[in-house]
């Protein structure tokens, strides 16, 4: 399947052909798609398909054994090989765009292991793993709010995952591996700022995420202390 959203996670609609359906499930799958599947954190798409007999609701887009599935409402009549037009939801898709962003962002500026993760519409947050309560949340929103004035551009790139083994330190996050295709690694960058793993969308500069606030600093444990993100415009 062709993934048209890591060329381009701009796409709010696109043709495809029904490659698989799942009656009983309401399941779909297309020869490509611009629906981000969940993963890594970052909720699936929603949004709508467009079929010659009417419209049907996304209501979630998931992996399944390496395949991007769209669960809908109604299967209606549709057959495997029909055309669609697929909709995405780009208010929701555009709000975790800039959340995901923001994140990469966030571990430019802490210096330390990634043990979770997730990306909301209204809040986001990641953990850290800061045993010595390093994280000054004023500091935080100060760094974080001047890097995404900086309007550093934020681009992608392939690599060999064998890269890895030489260069670790570009995997933040402590329990999970980056995603891997055929032995291949995406990577994101981020002007200087930033470069790690990651098979998300985001946005293509930081000024496009506005003003963020960092909410509550909050202790999970011994070790980890989990940062509240949010957008504030």
């Amino acid at each position: 399947m062709t993934k048209l959203f890591e060329n381009d996670a701009y796409i709010k609609e696109f043709r495809a052909k029904i490659k698989g359906i799942v009656k009983e499930d309401k399941h779909i799958e297309l020869d490509q798609t611009a629906f981000y599947a969940k993963s890594g954190g970052q909720p699936g798409d929603k949004g709508e398909i467009e079929t010659v007999g009417g419209k049907i609701k996304v209501l979630d887009t998931i992996k399944e054994n390496n395949r991007i599935i769209n669960i809908v409402d109604d299967i209606k009549d549709l057959e495997e090989n029909n055309n669609i037009i697929g909709k995405i939801n780009w208010d929701l898709r555009y709000k975790h765009m800039k959340m995901h962003t923001a994140l990469h962002l966030l571990c430019s500026i802490i210096p330390l292991g990634v043990t979770g993760g997730q990306i909301g519409y209204e809040k986001s947050r990641l953990d850290f793993n800061d045993p010595d309560k390093l994280i000054n949340k004023d500091e935080l929103e100060e760094k974080i709010n001047l890097l995404i004035g900086d309007n550093h551009t934020v681009t992608s790139e392939i690599i060999e995952s064998s890269i890895l083994k030489e260069k670790p330190e570009l995997v933040r996050t402590m329990s999970v591996r980056p995603p891997e295709v055929d032995g291949k690694i995406r990577l994101i960058r981020i002007g200087n700022v930033d470069l790690q793993p990651c098979g998300g969308t985001h946005v293509n500069s930081t000024s496009e995420i506005g003003k963020i606030k960092i909410g509550k600093i909050e202790n999970k444990g011994k070790m980890n202390r989990r940062v509240n993100l949010l957008l504030s415009s």
